[in-house]
């Protein structure tokens, strides 16, 4: 049986419901585009683990800093452009120099974007978080390495 092509960005979603009925210390936080990114799936069944931060993704990467100083495992959503670009300061020296385990997952990177035109499109992503001491980029191709591990 042929399984149907999916979005990742669909299997993100999924994959992190599976994850919080598996580990309650998983949060998601967001930057206003759950719909976009899927976390809207964790959000409908956890709504207590999830919080959308508006469109403030340097205090969403913040917050996620401090929730892991709880003991919390924050996945931090938005698109790529506005994960790397608008928080890498906080990325830098809030998460990565302290170590802290925050996973910070974007969608729409590259040229994909569309409609949405040059403002959301990033292309370099990759290359300025693989410059940043104790973070580890994943970049899944597919669908199915999305769901890996889950």
């Amino acid at each position: 049986m042929k399984e149907e092509k999916k979005a990742t960005r669909e299997s993100y979603g999924e994959t992190l419901e599976k994850l919080g009925e598996k580990y309650k210390d998983i949060v998601v936080l967001d930057a206003d585009l759950a719909t976009a990114t899927k976390t809207i799936k964790f959000a409908k069944k956890y709504p207590d683990r999830f919080f959308d931060m508006g469109i403030a993704e340097a205090n969403m990467i913040s917050t996620a800093a401090g929730m892991a100083t709880t003991g919390k495992v924050p996945f931090a959503s938005t698109f790529a452009v506005f994960a790397a670009g608008r928080s890498y300061d906080q990325i830098r020296n809030s998460i990565c120099y302290p170590n802290l385990n925050v996973k910070i997952c974007s969608t729409h990177a590259g040229i994909t974007v569309g409609e949405d035109g040059a403002t959301h499109q990033m292309l370099e992503d990759i290359s300025m978080m693989r410059t940043l001491p104790n973070m580890t980029v994943l970049s899944p191709s597919d669908d199915i390495q999305t769901r890996m591990g889950n």
